[in-house]
This record gives C-alpha cells, sequence and structure tokens, in this order.
C-alpha cells in the first residue's frame, strides 16, 4: 500500500448545510470532480476543519469519504488529536473504516518535548497496521519539528510505515536535509499547497497534498515536472505561488478554497464553521479572480 501513498492527493474541504451538518451530497460530488481532474487518491486533514469537529463528526466525516472514494484510490485521514487517546481512536477507527493510511500532527495545544512527541506517536502506530504520516503543521500552528527527530522517526518505524510531511520553512532545504539525515529512506509529501512543489519535486518528494481547490493546476504542475518540462512548471508555478500567498493562515486558507469550490460549482455554499478569523471581502475577490485568470491560462498548456 505505501508504493501507492505517491503523486496529487489533495485534502478535501467538508461541506456543510444549512444545519451546519456534514453535507454528503456535496462531499460525493466534490471527490468527484477531484477523480475527474485525474487525483491519485484523497485526504482528511486540518483544512477540512476537522479541529471544528467532534470525534464523532471526524469519524462521519472518515467513513463519508471512504464511502464516496468508492476505491479509486488511497485515502489518508488525519487523526491528529490534543489527547493521545483520542488520536489512538480515531485511528483505529480509520483502518477500520477502509482507510489506507492516517496522517497525525503533533500535539497543537501543548508544547511537548521530544520523547514526549515520540511516545505520542508510537502509541498510534503500535495500534495500526496502515502506514502512518507524520505531519510538521507549523506552517499554520505549533513549533517546527526538528529534522533530527523526523530522521529519527523514519529510522525507528521504517520508511514504509512511517511517511513524513513538513511543512516548516526553508521547506525545500528541509527536505534535502531529511533525505540526507535518512539516507534518502524517507517517503516524503509536499506540505507546501503548491508554493514549494517545483522546488520540493526536485529536492526528490513523493507527492504533494494540496487543498482541492486548484487540484487541476497542481495536478499539471505534477505532470509537467514528471515529464521534465521545466518551462511548463515554472510557468504555472509563478501565478499559482502568486495566488496562494494572497491567503493568510489556516483560516484563510480554508475561506479561499470553499470561495474557488463555490465559483467552479463544486460546492453549493462556502460554509465554515466559527468562529473564524479571516473572511474574503471585495477586495480580495476581486484579486483573487484576476490571479486564478492568470493560472487557467498558464494551465491552458499544461499536458492532457
Amino acid at each position: 500500500m505505501t508504493n501507492r501513498l505517491q503523486g496529487v492527493l489533495p485534502v478535501i474541504a467538508t461541506p456543510f448545510d444549512e444545519r451546519w451538518q456534514i453535507d454528503r451530497d456535496a462531499l460525493a460530488r466534490e471527490i468527484d470532480w477531484l477523480y475527474d481532474h485525474r487525483v491519485d487518491g484523497v485526504v482528511v486533514a486540518m483544512v477540512s476543519e476537522i479541529l471544528r469537529l467532534s470525534t464523532e463528526e471526524r469519524k462521519e466525516l472518515h467513513e463519508a469519504v471512504i464511502a464516496a472514494n468508492r476505491g479509486r484510490g488511497p485515502v489518508v485521514v488525519g487523526v491528529g488529536a490534543e489527547s493521545t487517546v483520542v488520536a489512538r481512536d480515531l485511528a483505529q477507527h480509520a483502518e477500520a473504516s477502509g482507510a489506507d493510511a492516517v496522517m497525525i500532527t503533533p500535539p497543537l495545544l501543548t508544547r511537548v518535548s521530544e520523547d514526549q512527541l515520540l511516545a505520542h506517536l508510537d502509541a498510534v502506530v503500535e495500534r495500526v497496521s496502515i502506514p502512518v504520516v507524520f505531519q510538521d503543521a507549523s506552517s499554520y500552528v505549533g513549533e517546527p519539528v526538528s529534522v533530527r527527530l523526523q530522521a529519527e522517526l523514519v529510522t525507528s518505524f521504517g520508511a514504509d510505515r512511517l511517511l513524513l510531511k513538513p511543512e516548516a520553512d526553508p521547506l525545500g532545504q528541509r527536505v534535502s536535509a531529511i533525505l540526507e539525515a535518512t539516507g534518502g529512506r524517507a517517503r516524503i509529501f509536499d506540505g507546501s499547497g503548491g508554493v514549494a512543489l517545483f522546488d520540493t519535486f526536485r529536492r526528490g518528494i513523493v507527492g504533494t497534498m494540496p487543498g482541492p481547490d486548484l487540484v487541476w493546476a497542481v495536478r499539471g504542475m505534477w505532470d509537467a515536472l514528471t515529464q521534465g518540462d521545466d518551462e511548463l512548471a515554472v510557468r504555472i508555478s509563478n501565478p499559482l505561488t502568486a495566488l496562494i500567498s494572497m491567503v493568510p493562515g489556516l483560516d484563510g486558507y480554508v475561506a479561499f478554497e470553499k470561495y474557488m469550490l463555490v465559483k467552479q460549482g463544486v460546492l453549493p455554499h462556502p460554509r465554515m464553521r466559527g468562529p473564524v478569523s479571516f473572511e474574503i471581502d471585495a477586495g480580495t475577490e476581486a484579486m483573487l479572480e484576476l490571479q486564478a485568470q492568470a493560472l487557467r491560462d498558464a494551465v491552458a498548456g499544461a499536458p492532457v
């Protein structure tokens, strides 16, 4: 299964209905749309708003995504939690529901020692038989996880058992440092949303986990990179980077992707569970439209 965990695996947006419940019909349409754009699998993670779901709702979302996925590619389920007990429970539920891998972050509200973090991870890894992706989510929250510790995780659990999604800057240099520290064995996903993809791909990542809204651009860029077409990759990378750089923080990223999914007819409504720290105003919307058109023009030359 580990060899299937590669390529373009977008993190789904969680649609909510007018009662603020998970809209399973809209979710299924979103996942169909993603596969129409040739993704290799799907992910449930932080930008799926899992931090604003109850534990039972997170399990409901796991089951809904796995059902809607219909075996078309691997499903990676985020199980990060402040409590080791909760993270372990979510991981076991994800595997029992048919997930192909789980992804875990360090506790976000508590600064723990490296020994405590290792114990937290070990308690999850030992309870599941599927691969575990360790996400350093410090691009959004928390403290960066050292290269040394990430390399130690790969050594301790094995490169096929424990994969990495580093996000701390400078990302490209971190990818190279981790690969050097693991003798090239680490299997690493880009976690930049596409901003650093040109750089991280050339350094040796195995895949990327962007948002769902611009997956058509990330897919085109990934294909260009794998085919050695650096000119096309740069042509897509420049407007993609400009577009994503307009969005501040986790709430900004969620607001932006839901706005774009609604504009593309994928989701019926951009509802986000509150409280939220960022909303798109008229000026931001106008600039997003200009940048999005530049990106569409660049992708028009991507290989099919």
